[in-house]
Protein backbone atom coordinates (compact mmCIF):
# COMPACT_ATOMS: atom_id res chain seq x y z
CA UNK A 1 0.00 0.00 0.00
CA UNK A 2 1.40 3.20 -1.22
CA UNK A 3 1.73 6.29 1.40
CA UNK A 4 0.45 9.48 0.03
CA UNK A 5 0.47 12.76 1.67
CA UNK A 6 -2.07 15.72 0.89
CA UNK A 7 -0.74 17.93 -1.43
CA UNK A 8 2.11 16.28 -2.55
CA UNK A 9 3.04 14.07 -6.03
CA UNK A 10 4.90 11.14 -6.82
CA UNK A 11 7.74 13.36 -8.83
CA UNK A 12 10.30 15.34 -7.09
CA UNK A 13 10.26 18.73 -7.02
CA UNK A 14 12.48 21.56 -8.21
CA UNK A 15 14.34 21.88 -5.16
CA UNK A 16 15.18 17.85 -4.66
CA UNK A 17 18.04 16.48 -4.95
CA UNK A 18 17.92 13.93 -8.45
CA UNK A 19 17.09 10.18 -6.91
CA UNK A 20 20.05 8.63 -7.43
CA UNK A 21 21.42 11.08 -5.57
CA UNK A 22 20.03 9.66 -2.66
CA UNK A 23 18.93 5.89 -3.20
CA UNK A 24 20.85 4.28 -0.58
CA UNK A 25 19.42 1.44 1.74
CA UNK A 26 20.74 0.34 5.85
CA UNK A 27 18.65 -0.68 8.83
CA UNK A 28 16.07 2.18 10.19
CA UNK A 29 16.43 2.98 13.97
CA UNK A 30 13.04 4.39 14.70
CA UNK A 31 12.30 7.07 17.66
CA UNK A 32 10.17 9.85 18.46
CA UNK A 33 12.80 11.35 20.79
CA UNK A 34 15.65 12.33 18.52
CA UNK A 35 18.17 12.35 21.51
CA UNK A 36 17.37 9.18 23.13
CA UNK A 37 17.69 7.39 19.10
CA UNK A 38 21.06 9.61 18.66
CA UNK A 39 22.32 6.63 21.61
CA UNK A 40 22.05 3.50 19.74
CA UNK A 41 22.10 5.25 16.09
CA UNK A 42 25.16 3.92 14.41
CA UNK A 43 27.41 4.72 10.83
CA UNK A 44 25.35 3.47 8.02
CA UNK A 45 21.67 3.55 9.46
CA UNK A 46 18.55 5.19 8.52
CA UNK A 47 17.20 7.59 11.62
CA UNK A 48 13.41 7.41 11.75
CA UNK A 49 12.17 10.73 13.74
CA UNK A 50 9.23 12.57 14.21
CA UNK A 51 10.75 16.31 15.29
CA UNK A 52 9.29 19.40 14.02
CA UNK A 53 11.65 22.02 14.02
CA UNK A 54 14.91 19.94 14.68
CA UNK A 55 17.25 22.18 16.98
CA UNK A 56 20.84 22.65 16.40
CA UNK A 57 22.07 20.41 19.25
CA UNK A 58 19.78 17.38 18.23
CA UNK A 59 21.13 17.96 14.63
CA UNK A 60 24.95 17.73 15.54
CA UNK A 61 23.98 15.00 17.37
CA UNK A 62 22.34 12.79 14.37
CA UNK A 63 25.50 14.00 12.50
CA UNK A 64 28.26 13.02 14.82
CA UNK A 65 26.67 9.26 14.35
CA UNK A 66 26.66 9.46 10.63
CA UNK A 67 23.87 7.72 9.68
CA UNK A 68 23.05 7.14 6.09
CA UNK A 69 19.93 9.10 5.62
CA UNK A 70 17.61 11.17 8.22
CA UNK A 71 13.92 10.79 7.74
CA UNK A 72 11.76 12.81 9.61
CA UNK A 73 7.78 12.16 10.20
CA UNK A 74 7.11 15.52 11.02
CA UNK A 75 8.84 19.10 9.41
CA UNK A 76 11.87 19.64 10.06
CA UNK A 77 11.16 23.93 9.44
CA UNK A 78 8.14 24.43 10.29
CA UNK A 79 8.55 28.50 9.77
CA UNK A 80 8.03 29.17 13.69
CA UNK A 81 11.23 30.44 13.69
CA UNK A 82 14.59 30.11 11.55
CA UNK A 83 15.89 27.01 13.57
CA UNK A 84 19.48 25.91 12.51
CA UNK A 85 18.97 21.93 12.94
CA UNK A 86 18.37 20.99 9.73
CA UNK A 87 20.96 23.14 7.76
CA UNK A 88 23.86 21.53 10.08
CA UNK A 89 22.39 18.04 8.20
CA UNK A 90 22.25 19.26 5.10
CA UNK A 91 25.55 21.21 4.96
CA UNK A 92 27.42 17.47 6.31
CA UNK A 93 25.72 15.48 3.31
CA UNK A 94 23.32 13.39 5.13
CA UNK A 95 20.31 13.20 2.95
CA UNK A 96 17.38 14.63 5.05
CA UNK A 97 13.98 13.66 3.49
CA UNK A 98 11.45 15.55 5.21
CA UNK A 99 7.80 16.00 5.90
CA UNK A 100 7.22 11.62 5.57
CA UNK A 101 3.82 11.50 7.92
CA UNK A 102 2.64 10.42 10.75
CA UNK A 103 2.24 7.15 9.85
CA UNK A 104 5.77 6.74 9.58
CA UNK A 105 6.55 5.81 12.95
CA UNK A 106 4.31 2.70 13.13
CA UNK A 107 4.83 1.33 9.78
CA UNK A 108 8.58 1.40 10.06
CA UNK A 109 10.15 -1.18 12.04
CA UNK A 110 13.09 -0.84 14.24
CA UNK A 111 16.15 -2.94 12.25
CA UNK A 112 14.04 -3.14 9.45
CA UNK A 113 16.41 -2.86 6.47
CA UNK A 114 14.94 0.15 4.60
CA UNK A 115 15.57 2.24 1.17
CA UNK A 116 15.34 6.07 0.22
CA UNK A 117 14.95 6.22 -3.46
CA UNK A 118 14.18 9.91 -4.38
CA UNK A 119 11.62 10.78 -2.58
CA UNK A 120 10.36 7.53 -1.13
CA UNK A 121 11.32 5.50 1.80
CA UNK A 122 11.01 1.69 0.43
CA UNK A 123 10.49 -1.78 2.46
CA UNK A 124 11.35 -4.09 -0.41
CA UNK A 125 9.14 -2.77 -2.94
CA UNK A 126 6.46 -1.55 -0.81
CA UNK A 127 6.50 2.51 -0.26
CA UNK A 128 6.49 2.97 3.17
CA UNK A 129 6.42 6.83 2.93
CA UNK A 130 6.84 9.67 0.54
CA UNK A 131 8.06 13.49 1.41
CA UNK A 132 10.72 15.82 0.01
CA UNK A 133 14.46 15.80 -0.04
CA UNK A 134 15.83 18.77 1.66
CA UNK A 135 19.05 20.29 -0.06
CA UNK A 136 20.73 23.28 0.92
CA UNK A 137 18.92 26.07 -1.73
CA UNK A 138 15.47 24.51 0.01
CA UNK A 139 16.68 24.80 3.39
CA UNK A 140 17.68 28.66 2.86
CA UNK A 141 14.30 29.37 1.09
CA UNK A 142 12.63 28.60 3.99
CA UNK A 143 14.98 29.99 6.84
CA UNK A 144 14.18 33.28 5.14
CA UNK A 145 10.86 32.33 5.37
CA UNK A 146 10.92 31.68 8.80
CA UNK A 147 12.93 34.73 9.75
CA UNK A 148 10.44 37.03 8.52
CA UNK A 149 7.75 35.69 10.95
CA UNK A 150 10.35 36.03 13.48
CA UNK A 151 8.45 39.02 15.49
CA UNK A 152 5.60 36.69 16.32
CA UNK A 153 7.95 34.16 18.38
CA UNK A 154 9.48 36.86 20.05
CA UNK A 155 5.86 38.11 20.95
CA UNK A 156 5.15 34.52 22.57
CA UNK A 157 8.85 34.76 23.86
CA UNK A 158 7.93 37.43 25.98
CA UNK A 159 4.53 36.46 27.56
CA UNK A 160 6.35 33.02 28.78
CA UNK A 161 8.94 35.07 30.53
CA UNK A 162 6.24 36.90 32.22
CA UNK A 163 4.34 34.18 33.14
CA UNK A 164 7.35 32.15 34.35
CA UNK A 165 8.49 35.50 36.42
CA UNK A 166 4.43 35.36 38.17
CA UNK A 167 4.91 31.37 39.42
CA UNK A 168 8.49 31.45 40.29
CA UNK A 169 9.15 35.11 41.68
CA UNK A 170 10.19 33.93 45.07
CA UNK A 171 12.55 31.10 43.95
CA UNK A 172 13.82 33.84 41.52
CA UNK A 173 14.49 36.74 43.97
CA UNK A 174 14.19 35.31 47.35
CA UNK A 175 15.30 31.72 46.40
CA UNK A 176 12.35 29.75 48.49
CA UNK A 177 12.28 26.17 48.04
CA UNK A 178 15.88 25.48 47.14
CA UNK A 179 16.78 22.35 48.78
CA UNK A 180 19.91 21.77 51.02
CA UNK A 181 22.63 19.58 48.93
CA UNK A 182 25.69 17.84 51.15
CA UNK A 183 28.11 18.95 48.47
CA UNK A 184 29.63 22.29 49.51
CA UNK A 185 29.58 25.08 46.94
CA UNK A 186 30.28 28.07 49.26
CA UNK A 187 32.99 30.22 47.96
CA UNK A 188 33.82 28.34 45.05
CA UNK A 189 33.94 28.25 41.42
CA UNK A 190 31.28 25.91 39.68
CA UNK A 191 32.27 24.34 36.51
CA UNK A 192 28.24 23.20 34.82
CA UNK A 193 28.05 21.40 31.86
CA UNK A 194 25.17 20.89 29.84
CA UNK A 195 25.13 18.53 26.78
CA UNK A 196 24.83 21.41 24.39
CA UNK A 197 26.27 23.68 22.03
CA UNK A 198 29.91 22.87 21.23
CA UNK A 199 30.35 21.24 25.14
CA UNK A 200 33.21 18.98 23.42
CA UNK A 201 35.56 21.56 22.34
CA UNK A 202 35.00 23.94 25.76
CA UNK A 203 35.52 20.68 27.79
CA UNK A 204 38.92 20.55 25.97
CA UNK A 205 39.87 24.10 25.94
CA UNK A 206 38.99 24.37 30.01
CA UNK A 207 41.77 21.59 30.72
CA UNK A 208 44.04 24.31 32.16
CA UNK A 209 41.69 25.65 34.34
CA UNK A 210 39.81 22.40 36.02
CA UNK A 211 43.21 21.58 36.91
CA UNK A 212 44.31 24.86 38.38
CA UNK A 213 41.27 25.70 39.96
CA UNK A 214 39.39 22.52 40.53
CA UNK A 215 35.88 23.91 40.72
CA UNK A 216 33.07 21.74 41.15
CA UNK A 217 31.49 19.57 38.66
CA UNK A 218 27.91 19.46 38.01
CA UNK A 219 26.53 17.83 35.32
CA UNK A 220 23.03 18.21 33.92
CA UNK A 221 21.86 14.67 32.60
CA UNK A 222 23.57 14.01 29.63
CA UNK A 223 26.57 16.25 30.65
CA UNK A 224 27.76 14.33 33.56
CA UNK A 225 28.34 11.95 30.88
CA UNK A 226 30.16 14.16 28.82
CA UNK A 227 32.24 14.94 32.13
CA UNK A 228 33.60 11.55 32.78
CA UNK A 229 34.29 11.34 28.65
CA UNK A 230 36.67 14.32 29.48
CA UNK A 231 38.53 12.07 32.11
CA UNK A 232 37.26 13.88 35.34
CA UNK A 233 34.40 12.60 38.07
CA UNK A 234 31.00 14.83 38.64
CA UNK A 235 30.33 15.96 41.97
CA UNK A 236 26.74 16.53 41.31
CA UNK A 237 24.75 15.83 38.41
CA UNK A 238 21.07 17.39 38.26
CA UNK A 239 18.25 16.56 35.91
CA UNK A 240 15.07 14.84 35.32
CA UNK A 241 17.70 11.53 34.59
CA UNK A 242 16.15 11.13 30.99
CA UNK A 243 19.50 11.35 29.19
CA UNK A 244 22.07 10.58 32.11
CA UNK A 245 23.42 6.44 32.13
CA UNK A 246 23.07 4.24 34.94
CA UNK A 247 26.81 3.65 35.21
CA UNK A 248 27.51 7.40 35.51
CA UNK A 249 24.54 8.00 38.42
CA UNK A 250 26.62 5.43 40.01
CA UNK A 251 29.64 7.41 39.89
CA UNK A 252 29.47 8.50 43.37
CA UNK A 253 28.22 11.89 42.70
CA UNK A 254 25.38 13.82 44.81
CA UNK A 255 22.23 13.20 42.56
CA UNK A 256 19.35 16.37 42.60
CA UNK A 257 16.36 15.78 40.37
CA UNK A 258 14.62 18.14 38.92
CA UNK A 259 10.89 18.07 39.55
CA UNK A 260 7.26 19.51 38.50
CA UNK A 261 5.63 21.97 40.42
CA UNK A 262 3.01 19.74 41.60
CA UNK A 263 5.59 17.39 42.82
CA UNK A 264 5.58 14.54 39.80
CA UNK A 265 9.28 13.81 39.26
CA UNK A 266 9.79 11.52 36.58
CA UNK A 267 13.70 10.50 36.80
CA UNK A 268 13.03 9.78 40.71
CA UNK A 269 11.88 6.26 40.43
CA UNK A 270 14.51 5.17 38.27
CA UNK A 271 17.22 6.93 40.81
CA UNK A 272 15.72 4.88 43.31
CA UNK A 273 16.05 2.13 41.73
CA UNK A 274 19.53 2.30 41.60
CA UNK A 275 19.92 2.09 45.14
CA UNK A 276 20.61 5.82 45.15
CA UNK A 277 18.47 8.19 47.63
CA UNK A 278 18.62 11.81 46.09
CA UNK A 279 17.73 15.43 46.18
CA UNK A 280 14.23 16.58 45.08
CA UNK A 281 14.32 20.15 43.67
CA UNK A 282 10.48 20.95 42.16
CA UNK A 283 11.08 23.88 40.00
CA UNK A 284 9.31 25.15 36.94
CA UNK A 285 12.04 25.94 33.87
CA UNK A 286 14.80 23.72 32.56
CA UNK A 287 17.02 21.70 34.23
CA UNK A 288 19.70 23.56 33.45
CA UNK A 289 17.87 26.67 35.08
CA UNK A 290 18.16 24.33 38.51
CA UNK A 291 21.47 23.41 38.44
CA UNK A 292 22.67 27.26 38.24
CA UNK A 293 19.61 28.29 40.81
CA UNK A 294 21.34 25.80 43.39
CA UNK A 295 25.05 27.08 42.36
CA UNK A 296 24.00 30.40 42.79
CA UNK A 297 22.32 30.20 46.11
CA UNK A 298 24.66 28.18 47.67
CA UNK A 299 27.38 30.46 47.70
CA UNK A 300 29.03 29.85 44.50
CA UNK A 301 31.90 33.14 43.90
CA UNK A 302 31.47 31.67 40.06
CA UNK A 303 29.42 29.83 37.51
CA UNK A 304 31.06 28.47 34.62
CA UNK A 305 28.22 27.36 31.57
CA UNK A 306 29.02 24.80 29.19
CA UNK A 307 26.93 24.00 26.37
CA UNK A 308 23.97 26.50 28.08
CA UNK A 309 22.09 28.45 25.70
CA UNK A 310 22.85 32.22 25.80
CA UNK A 311 21.80 33.96 22.97
CA UNK A 312 18.01 34.71 21.94
CA UNK A 313 18.22 32.29 18.84
CA UNK A 314 19.82 29.53 20.80
CA UNK A 315 16.38 30.06 23.50
CA UNK A 316 14.37 29.63 20.62
CA UNK A 317 16.31 26.68 18.96
CA UNK A 318 14.98 24.70 22.23
CA UNK A 319 11.63 24.92 20.76
CA UNK A 320 9.89 24.96 23.99
CA UNK A 321 7.79 27.65 26.12
CA UNK A 322 9.92 26.65 29.17
CA UNK A 323 13.54 28.57 27.88
CA UNK A 324 11.92 31.88 29.01
CA UNK A 325 13.36 30.57 32.24
CA UNK A 326 16.71 30.22 31.13
CA UNK A 327 17.01 34.01 30.14
CA UNK A 328 15.38 34.85 33.51
CA UNK A 329 17.87 32.69 35.23
CA UNK A 330 21.09 33.97 33.68
CA UNK A 331 19.01 38.01 35.10
CA UNK A 332 19.26 36.09 38.38
CA UNK A 333 22.39 34.79 38.55
CA UNK A 334 24.01 37.56 36.87
CA UNK A 335 27.50 38.37 37.09
CA UNK A 336 28.52 35.03 38.42
CA UNK A 337 27.63 33.41 35.30
CA UNK A 338 30.32 33.70 32.71
CA UNK A 339 30.39 31.47 29.50
CA UNK A 340 33.02 28.71 28.66
CA UNK A 341 34.43 30.32 25.83
CA UNK A 342 34.34 33.65 27.29
CA UNK A 343 36.86 31.41 29.92
CA UNK A 344 39.29 30.36 27.27
CA UNK A 345 39.84 33.35 26.07
CA UNK A 346 40.22 35.47 29.57
CA UNK A 347 42.08 32.56 31.53
CA UNK A 348 46.14 32.26 31.82
CA UNK A 349 47.83 30.19 33.45
CA UNK A 350 48.97 31.96 37.43
CA UNK A 351 53.25 32.04 36.68
CA UNK A 352 54.29 35.62 38.48
CA UNK A 353 57.37 36.72 37.42
CA UNK A 354 58.95 35.81 40.48
CA UNK A 355 57.97 32.32 39.99
CA UNK A 356 59.82 32.14 36.79
CA UNK A 357 63.05 33.84 37.98
CA UNK A 358 63.24 31.34 41.30
CA UNK A 359 62.55 28.42 38.20
CA UNK A 360 65.15 30.44 36.39
CA UNK A 361 67.92 30.19 39.01
CA UNK A 362 66.98 26.83 40.65
CA UNK A 363 67.66 25.40 36.84
CA UNK A 364 71.02 27.25 37.00
CA UNK A 365 72.39 26.20 40.18
CA UNK A 366 71.55 22.92 39.54
CA UNK A 367 73.97 23.01 35.91
CA UNK A 368 76.68 24.23 38.09
CA UNK A 369 76.66 21.39 40.83
CA UNK A 370 76.69 19.10 38.08
CA UNK A 371 79.26 20.55 36.28
CA UNK A 372 81.27 20.90 39.88
CA UNK A 373 81.07 17.41 40.89
CA UNK A 374 83.24 15.67 37.07
CA UNK A 375 86.24 16.61 36.07
CA UNK A 376 85.59 17.56 32.64
CA UNK A 377 82.99 20.36 34.28
CA UNK A 378 85.49 21.34 36.95
CA UNK A 379 88.18 21.80 33.79
CA UNK A 380 85.37 23.57 32.41
CA UNK A 381 84.54 25.52 35.21
CA UNK A 382 88.23 26.67 36.02
CA UNK A 383 88.31 27.98 31.66
CA UNK A 384 84.97 30.19 32.47
CA UNK A 385 86.67 31.65 35.29
CA UNK A 386 89.78 32.43 33.55
CA UNK A 387 87.47 34.00 30.94
CA UNK A 388 85.63 36.11 33.29
CA UNK A 389 88.54 37.29 34.94
CA UNK A 390 90.29 38.29 31.27
CA UNK A 391 86.72 40.54 30.82
CA UNK A 392 87.33 41.79 34.19
CA UNK A 393 90.76 42.65 33.99
CA UNK A 394 90.07 44.48 30.27
CA UNK A 395 87.26 46.22 31.93
CA UNK A 396 89.18 47.25 34.98
CA UNK A 397 93.05 47.35 33.48
CA UNK A 398 93.93 44.90 36.48
CA UNK A 399 95.06 41.61 36.00
CA UNK A 400 96.07 39.71 39.74
CA UNK A 401 99.98 38.71 39.58
CA UNK A 402 99.28 35.98 36.20
CA UNK A 403 96.49 34.31 37.42
CA UNK A 404 95.26 33.95 34.19
CA UNK A 405 98.45 31.71 32.82
CA UNK A 406 98.78 29.80 35.96
CA UNK A 407 94.63 28.58 35.34
CA UNK A 408 95.59 28.20 31.42
CA UNK A 409 98.41 25.93 32.66
CA UNK A 410 96.62 24.01 35.48
CA UNK A 411 93.97 23.05 32.10
CA UNK A 412 96.89 22.15 29.78
CA UNK A 413 95.60 24.63 27.60
CA UNK A 414 99.55 26.77 27.50
CA UNK A 415 102.86 24.73 28.21
CA UNK A 416 105.86 26.79 29.44
CA UNK A 417 104.56 30.06 29.86
CA UNK A 418 103.48 31.85 27.17
CA UNK A 419 103.91 28.84 25.01
CA UNK A 420 101.44 27.23 23.41
CA UNK A 421 101.07 23.03 24.57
Amino acid sequence: MRARRKGRTGAAGADQAPPDASSLSGPARVDRRTKRLTKRLKPGDIAVIDHVDIDRVSAEALVACRPAAVVNAAPSISGRYPNLGPEIIVAAGIPLLDEAGPELMTRVAEGARVRLSGDELLLDEEVLARGRILTVEAVAQAMAEARAGLSVQLEAFAANTMEYLRRERELLLDGVGVPDVRTSLEGRQVLIVVRGYHYKEDLVTLRHYVREYRPVLIGVDGGADAILEAGWKPHMIVGDMDSVSDATLRCGAEVVVHAYRDGRAPGLERVRQLGIEPVVFPATGTSEDVAMLLADDKGASLIVAVGTHATLVEFLDKGRAGMASTFLTRLRVGGKLVDAKGVSRLYRSRISNTQVLVLVLAGMLALVVALAVTPTGQAILAVTGARLEDVWALLTGWLPGGASDTVRTATGEFGPRGARA
